[in-house]
């Protein structure tokens, strides 16, 4: 992770109504990112939306980078809401496999995540640090956690994986890529409970087709 992004986590946690300040400020700066685009949302209009002074602003982020970067983080962190906690002692793959889809699917299908995600490409080819951030604390971590798993089966014999990042990648991509895509470029409304289940269960039978032990 580079320094700046370290510096934003490593800063020590606000309590009391330092706390309550910050998080009132982040969440009038995500509305606005969110709607009007990181280039045309002003200090000035993220401190109307967040019900604060410009100066009062200033005081807990020196720039709109830094005040994108801290939401990055958190709409990253969100996903460790338990999704990707997978128990290495519970070999039944095909059972937490499916648990792991239908949950990260429907979470990443939320139309404020597609929003979020949208927010971040736009900006990440001249910014790339956003970018960088936002995989690492994101999408690379949910993988790695999931890669742990699958070691931890293959080494108790219920599974046979070569490299476990790149079978993680795999099951998360044909878990969703034709769920989330759809919804990311607006195409289509996120996808149905019942849809999300028939895909998540096609490519857990297709990873346990070329995984399970022989």
């Amino acid at each position: 992770m580079n320094a700046a992004a370290i510096a934003v986590l490593d800063r020590p946690p606000e309590t009391g109504e330092d706390s309550a300040k910050r998080r009132q400020i982040v969440e009038g700066a995500r509305q606005m990112f969110l709607s009007h685009g990181f280039d045309a949302a002003s200090m000035a209009d993220i401190a109307k939306a967040a019900g604060v002074s410009k100066g009062t602003l200033y005081v807990y982020f020196k720039d709109k980078e830094e005040l994108f970067r801290a939401i990055v983080l958190l709409e990253c962190a969100s996903q460790a809401e338990g999704i990707f906690d997978l128990d290495h002692n519970d070999h039944d793959v095909a059972g937490v496999l499916t648990r792991l889809g239908n949950a990260y699917v429907s979470f990443l299908c939320r139309p404020e995540k597609a929003s979020a995600l949208r927010t971040v490409i736009a900006i990440a080819d001249r910014m790339p640090s956003i970018g960088q951030v936002f995989y690492e604390t994101g999408p690379s971590k949910g993988i790695a956690k999931l890669a742990a798993y699958l070691k931890a089966q293959t080494e108790a014999g219920v599974l046979t994986v070569d490299d476990y990042e790149v079978a993680a990648s795999q099951f998360m991509e044909s878990g969703h890529g034709t769920l989330f895509k759809p919804v990311l470029f607006n195409f289509a409304p996120p996808p149905s409970p019942e849809r999300v289940k028939h895909v998540v269960d096609i490519a857990v039978r297709m990873f346990m087709a070329a995984y399970g032990a022989k």
